[in-house]
């Protein structure tokens, strides 16, 4: 009997695991049509590609080196270390629990954990977009996927001590989906990139004004906005790691509403203070709650309550507005928001976990932000100076004007209406 809830409970957790995954994978989708929503349509072609190219490079990087230096076990992912039955039944047995304990495929582990190196690349896309090489940001994702967010993801979710000093959990870190250790490092990437490209052209004049430059399509911004919306349910779900059994179900449940409904509450609030603050209902500014939301939701949605996780995501939703205007003004140029949704709001994510949290602290969750974007802001500036002197980041003013559609891919997304389009 107790071996049969034990194949079960493998079966279902492992089944559960690579669903989650493959949400979270189509989450990729998101940000291919969010991003391409939301620049010029000269640029469109350019952008799907960055995103295409990114998550294959992510998945293959991942393989060769970032799920070895993350989480221990072989490079190139020689070997996969399944679970071993009659070990695990024999320590089931010991404990009298045939039903504790996450147990699941290898294989499942590596899929998922994947799909999240993936995200944290697609954050860094946006962020630089309209005037970055195409090939610079590629070498770029070969690094981060494959070396700096598989580091600061072992500091983390492995539990390695950082430098050998200290284990962020023992100090009261927690993140339980990503918060920090995917969406603030992509956004502290994404930082590094965006202060040495510099601004898109005719984004601020010379008396310190800023330019707005419309996206292309919003009809497809605002769809990824919605894939992104349905895939956060396999991200924060599928972090429960489990689901064979009642509490984990009910814990899963819980996961899906409160992340619900801090989207439902980022979306309202940054509705309600976009009108209060430009006397409009701003599209883009909805779809930045919305993902704000998500975003500040991500530490923790298995404590909250269903209001907490509203409160919590509108919170987030203010937050993201305020951001994106006050980047502007410093004129650091983030034609997607993904600086603001990402980092910003991701450390306010991370603050908030102790409110419900009681294994969490303010400090441990402050060191663990501190550590996190410090790690990969530098280490990030570094790769992409070096990208910078060997081949260059920025294309040329020519080919900005024109548009990197032409000049990186050679083919227009909308070539009917794009010819005097510019």
């Amino acid at each position: 009997m107790e071996n049969n809830v034990f194949h079960l409970q493998y079966a279902m957790d492992t089944f559960y695991f690579l669903v989650c995954g493959a949400l979270v994978m189509w989450m990729a989708a998101g940000f291919a049509m969010l991003e391409a929503g939301l620049v010029r349509a000269k640029n469109t072609t350019e952008i799907l590609t960055k995103n295409v190219a990114l998550f294959a490079i992510s998945c293959i990087m991942y393989m060769v080196s970032g799920y070895a230096i993350m989480y221990g076990g072989e490079f190139f992912l020689s070997g996969i270390q399944d679970v071993d039955v009659d070990a695990t039944l024999a320590s089931f047995a010991e404990q009298g629990d045939f039903t504790g304990g996450s147990i699941y495929s290898g294989a499942s582990d590596f899929f998922f954990q994947v799909v999240f190196v993936a995200t944290a690349m697609s954050i860094v896309s946006g962020a630089v977009a309209e005037r970055m090489k195409l090939w610079a940001f590629l070498a770029f994702a070969v690094v981060m996927t494959g070396f700096i967010y598989p580091m600061e993801g072992a500091w983390t979710w492995g539990g390695s001590a950082v430098f050998g000093m200290y284990t962020l959990g023992d100090l009261g870190f927690s993140d339980f989906a990503g918060s920090g250790i995917v969406h603030m490092a992509g956004a502290a990437a994404a930082l590094a990139g965006v202060l040495l490209l510099g601004a898109r052209k005719g984004k601020y004049t010379a008396d310190g004004r800023t330019i707005a430059i419309p996206g292309c399509n919003m009809p497809l911004a605002t769809l990824g906005t919605f894939i992104l919306w349905m895939g956060w349910f396999g991200f924060n779900g599928g972090s429960v790691l489990k689901l064979g059994d009642i509490a984990n179900a009910n814990s899963v449940a819980m996961v899906f509403l409160n992340t619900n409904a801090a989207a439902a509450g980022g979306v309202v609030a940054a509705l309600i203070t976009a009108r209060i603050l430009f006397k409009k209902a701003d599209l883009t500014m909805a779809l930045n709650g919305a993902l704000a939301g998500l975003v500040a939701i991500t530490a923790e949605p298995s404590t909250p309550t269903a209001l907490q996780a509203t409160i919590f995501g509108a919170l987030g939703g203010i937050l993201v507005v305020f951001s994106i205007v006050a980047l502007d003004k410093i004129k650091i140029d983030d034609p997607v928001g993904a600086i603001s949704v990402h980092g910003v709001v991701g450390l306010l994510g991370l603050l908030l976990v102790p409110l419900t949290n009681d294994g969490s602290t303010f400090s441990g969750q402050i060191i663990g932000a501190l550590t996190i974007f410090v790690w990969v802001f530098v280490t990030s500036m570094v790769v992409w100076l070096i990208i910078k002197t060997i081949i260059g980041l920025r294309v040329t003013e020519e080919e900005e004007y024109e548009g990197v559609d032409v000049a990186e891919c050679g083919i227009e997304a909308y070539p009917e209406f794009t010819k005097s389009a510019k």
